[in-house]
């Protein structure tokens, strides 16, 4: 075992110590290089090296020295002021020896050579304020993903008897963050969710899923009831809304095994997918308006109860995925885009209808688009037990549903603690 192989008088450690070295000395090479690539103005060196040869083929002279400018001009957009100077610099030397052999005349030369020098210097400065600029966007991209993970709390693969996915696209790509919002959390009365979508944009319809996401995570550890959960949102949201404010919105929860609850205000219908692979678009029973606006129209949500047997999948999304057109005017067909997916990963799922739908609209999002997908395995029973959420959330004890136990069959996915989701 410990008997060293020997082959040209080098251990095979040494060598593999040697060979690793090497290796490493390479890539930190190849790195280097890469680095400095990227730093060298290669496109501007090249347009100075056109003017140059057209100088010294054509014989122009003055024709052709004013053009020099361009390449520090386009230095500008793609490096830092370093090598807007460098450029600058090697085409101002390049300009007096052209100039000097073409025989131009002192004060045109001076002339030329003196507009290329404040164009340089012009670019340096418009170099330094894009850099600094590229900072600043790259301090509010930071703050924005960290909004967003606080907001919309990374949902794992996995909760209670569920496998569970999301796919969440902002319509303005530099915010990462809209007015869509989602939450998935077990509870001592079962695994409950929201999907929903703020009217608006911008930060007022973020601070707007804030305070929505903030009250059911609230309410859904403390309400027995779904309809009580939805409740407590209304009433929040009616404190702290204006007149023309409200959120459209599908709350859903399993409180016991084989039964789904569905309590939709005024948002598009999840889908539901039956094991034989048949898509059904859930419709609410008693329509009801969206969150905010229960005062005005004075019917209340009522709750859907809807069989959800193993096997089965739901679709939860928001109008962005729905009305998103193509560039013929077509909307998405998310039903028949689901039946072609469709896979027992809920990801996989997701991830190629995500990819379809930017497919579709050619490529960017014009609204913010959501989707969570939920799937329940086959032989699963529910996971989320009255100890495991009291016990960590120090709740007190409350009553679960029927036919909830601590047992689960070995191919069931396990569940993190509630903190986790």
């Amino acid at each position: 075992m410990s008997q060293a192989r020997d082959h040209g008088g080098d251990h095979w450690p040494m060598r593999l110590f040697r060979s690793r070295a090497a290796g490493l000395g390479v890539s930190a090479q190849r790195h280097a290089g890469a680095h400095l690539a990227a730093g060298v103005p290669v496109l501007p060196v090249l347009i100075v090296c056109v003017v140059v040869f057209g100088d010294v083929v054509g014989g122009a002279g003055m024709i052709w020295l004013p053009l020099l400018a361009a390449g520090p001009a386009l230095a500008a957009t793609t490096n830092g002021p370093r090598g807007v100077l460098c450029v600058g610099l090697l085409a101002a030397v390049l300009g007096a020896s052209l100039g000097t052999r073409d025989g131009v005349p002192g004060s045109e030369l001076t002339a030329v050579l003196s507009a290329l020098v404040a164009v340089t210097l012009a670019s340096a400065l418009a170099s330094t304020l894009r850099g600094r600029r590229e900072r600043v966007l790259a301090a509010v991209r930071s703050v924005a993903e960290a909004a967003q993970h606080a907001l919309l709390k990374p949902i794992p693969a996995t909760v209670g008897p569920f496998q569970v996915a999301v796919r969440y696209s902002a319509a303005a790509a530099e915010a990462r963050i809209g007015g869509d919002l989602y939450a998935l959390v077990p509870t001592p009365y079962g695994v409950r969710l929201i999907v929903g979508d703020v009217r608006g944009k911008g930060l007022p319809a973020v601070g707007t899923a804030a305070l929505v996401l903030g009250v059911f995570r609230e309410a859904a550890y403390d309400e027995p009831d779904l309809l009580s959960v939805v409740g407590r949102i209304e009433r929040s949201l009616a404190r702290n809304l204006g007149d023309d404010d409200f959120v459209t919105a599908v709350v859903a929860g399993y409180p016991s095994d084989g039964h789904l609850e569905i309590v939709n205000c005024g948002h598009a219908p999840p889908l539901l997918v039956r094991e034989s692979g048949r898509v059904v678009a859930v419709e609410p029973t008693h329509p009801a308006p969206p969150l905010g606006l229960r005062a005005l129209s004075g019917e209340a949500p009522g709750l859907q109860v809807l069989p959800f047997a193993d096997g089965d999948q739901l679709l939860l999304y928001t109008d962005g995925v729905t009305e998103a057109r193509d560039h013929g005017r077509e909307f998405y067909p998310l039903a028949e885009g689901l039946a072609r997916h469709l896979s027992d990963e809920p990801a996989r799922t997701l991830a190629a209808l995500h990819d379809e739908l930017l497919a579709h609209v050619g490529g960017r999002l014009h609204d913010d688009a959501a989707l969570l997908m939920l799937r329940k395995p086959a032989g699963c029973e529910p996971a989320v037990t009255e100890s495991a959420v009291q016990e960590h959330a120090g709740a007190p004890r409350a009553p679960l549903a029927s036919g909830r136990g601590s047992q689960r069959p070995a191919n069931c996915p396990r569940d993190p603690l509630p903190d986790q989701v």
